[in-house]
């Protein structure tokens, strides 16, 4: 049983009206960071042409924390048809590209779906969620328009992270082959910052507020499951500096996970199948 205390970071991310707050904006991208933007705008919009429906930063870098040398250039884009497996190619190679000309990011993550799917009724409370709250655009015409306001209620919570338990077998897999230093750094900061993120949504209803930071995150987390504070702590610095170790992915997939999804499956449900 969990024991509640006062969070030591009171609510916030909302509006006067309770709704999450949208982060980020291209006026907070930092100037070192802003010839890697420019750079990633002009290249998707020559790689996608007509077939673009829009296109978003979301992360640290248009949250205005990115650290030079550390962060990754987080993107999202918009098609107005399905993405094919050549697309899906066509932006690793571009993520490759911008990785290697950029020194100031460590790493390129792009996330690549149809317009359609986005504004779907069954996204409407994760993908959806997502772009209207945690994307800054960048090109095209802005999704969250269609899209209605959120709170941070135990639907959301459900919806964005509920599928854990699904996730964990697909994470012992790439771990089993992850067969070098690069790869495990990769796995380790994928995974501590999902299963930090996990942990806060899980409380984000009892608290009622939203953050994207991982260390608040973590201590949010902590005042209402002090037993497992020290992990989540943990998992929020290797979310930031990541290191490559087995042991890491071990302590994750044998007992913080297992524990975090049945927890998440108790208090909030299972996320709706895809």
């Amino acid at each position: 049983m969990a024991a509640e205390t006062v969070p030591p970071v009171a609510p916030k991310g909302l509006d006067a009206q309770g709704f999450i707050e949208r982060e980020g904006s291209l006026g907070r991208v930092p100037h070192a960071f802003r010839p890697v933007v420019a750079a990633a705008r002009d290249r998707v919009l020559d790689l996608f042409g007509p077939r673009l429906h829009s296109a978003y930063l979301y992360g640290s870098i248009p949250r205005g924390t990115a650290r030079v040398g550390h962060s990754d250039l987080d993107l999202l884009i918009a098609l107005r048809d399905e993405p094919t497996d050549t697309d899906r190619k066509a932006v690793d190679a571009l993520g490759e590209a911008l990785d290697g000309e950029f020194p100031q990011i460590d790493g390129v993550g792009t996330l690549l779906y149809s317009r359609d799917l986005l504004l779907s009724d069954l996204e409407r409370h994760d993908m959806g969620w997502f772009v209207a709250c945690l994307c800054t655009p960048l090109l095209g015409d802005d999704l969250a328009e269609y899209l209605p306001r959120y709170r941070p209620d135990t639907l959301l919570a459900r919806e964005t992270n509920g599928d854990l338990a699904l996730l964990l077998p697909r994470w012992r897999e790439r771990a089993e082959g992850a067969d070098s230093d690069a790869a495990l750094r990769r796995m380790v900061r994928h995974t501590s910052r999902h299963l930090v993120r996990t942990a806060f949504t899980l409380v984000m209803p009892r608290w009622n507020g939203w953050t994207s930071d991982l260390d608040e995150m973590a201590e949010i987390f902590a005042a209402y499951y002090p037993a497992r504070a020290d992990q989540l702590r943990e998992a929020a610095v290797r979310g930031r500096a990541p290191v490559g170790e087995k042991a890491v992915l071990r302590t994750y997939l044998d007992d913080l996970g297992p524990w975090l999804a049945n927890e998440y499956t108790r208090v909030h449900g299972t996320k709706t199948p895809r």
